[in-house]
């Protein structure tokens, strides 16, 4: 009895044990005893970078976005191409468009050196998302930490997974309902479109073909992005026309006045479910800033890789 007795103990233990692997939980304080200088080390490296180019912030948030997006948030857009290995930045949604990878070598660089061995690229761009979102003017939040890197990516993943520009209504609810993201969720994490610049070939079609856009508005866009496929096609424009470096409400300001840059942001204000949030948010900021920061702490969940899965890369560019 007593033998069978110290077999389901340790039984027990074992699926307890096995159970914490399968369960553990991102949290705040995962590096505060491993790497303590971690927050401050990111920081300092974003607010350089930010200096040196303003841009440079969305570029951030954007990567963290598009990480998150194809197979959870473990770091795959960050892995270069090689003759035997097929990575995400050339998938459609990011070549030619995603940056910032320059940026997050130099973060990984400085805390390899305070912590080496340590430290996530995963949860480096979690935390580089937040510091730029804050440096620019937005709301802070505590970042949940413990993600590890992954070993694959997936090209394909990344042109089917990331919404398209051209998306419509239904079709962006439906995508950030399979991730498990809401509809107001969906409206609050496109508030990112805050900050940031768009190529010609992504509003196009939307600024000499759509009837839904301010008549001045899309004669402003159209001197910098020509008619013809093929011409210009590189040439930015500030997603928000009015306040492009700053995270704010005027994002949604400029929805409700039908001056949304690109085809999926008009969407969201066009007649459809999501008017009356763009509304709310057009008006009330401080009711974007606290939606934006639950929808990205939710949207940083999305099927991390922890406990012994993964690994921690030496250099985010490249498996171990």
């Amino acid at each position: 009895m007593a033998s069978f007795c110290s077999r389901l103990t340790m039984s027990l233990v074992l699926f307890v044990l096995v159970l914490g692997c399968v369960n553990a939980q991102l949290s705040t304080d995962f590096y505060y005893s491993s790497c303590p200088k971690l927050l401050s080390t990111v920081r300092s490296t974003v607010q350089s970078a930010i200096s040196k180019e303003t841009r440079m912030g969305a570029s951030l948030l954007r990567l963290f976005f598009h990480d998150c997006f194809v197979n959870g948030c473990d770091g795959s857009i960050l892995l270069d191409d090689t003759s035997s290995f097929t990575g995400e930045k050339n998938a459609n949604p990011n070549r030619n468009s995603a940056r910032g990878y320059e940026v997050i070598d130099s973060i990984k660089s400085a805390v390899e050196k305070v912590c080496p061995g340590v430290v996530s690229c995963a949860d480096i761009l979690a935390i580089a998302a937040r510091d730029s979102v804050q440096i620019l003017g937005g709301p802070s939040w505590n970042v949940k930490l413990g993600r590890r890197d992954a070993r694959t990516a997936s090209q394909s993943a990344a042109n089917n997974g990331i919404p398209a520009p051209t998306s419509n209504l239904n079709q962006l609810i439906s995508r950030f309902g399979a991730l498990g993201l809401s509809t107001k969720d969906l409206v609050a994490l496109s508030g990112g479109h805050t900050i940031g610049q768009a190529r010609c070939t992504n509003f196009r079609a939307r600024i000499y073909n759509e009837s839904n856009i301010d008549t001045s508005f899309a004669r402003t866009r159209q001197s910098s992005c020509p008619r013809t496929s093929g011409s210009g096609d590189n040439n930015l424009a500030p997603l928000d026309l009015q306040t492009p470096t700053t995270f704010d409400n005027y994002y949604f300001r400029n929805l409700v006045q039908k001056k949304g840059l690109l085809h999926s942001d008009q969407q969201l204000f066009n007649g459809g479910s999501t008017d009356s949030i763009v509304r709310g948010y057009s008006t009330n900021p401080s009711s974007f800033s606290s939606d934006f920061v639950s929808a990205i702490i939710k949207m940083g969940d999305i099927s991390p890789l922890t406990g012994s899965k993964g690994e921690i890369r030496k250099n985010c560019r490249r498996i171990n």
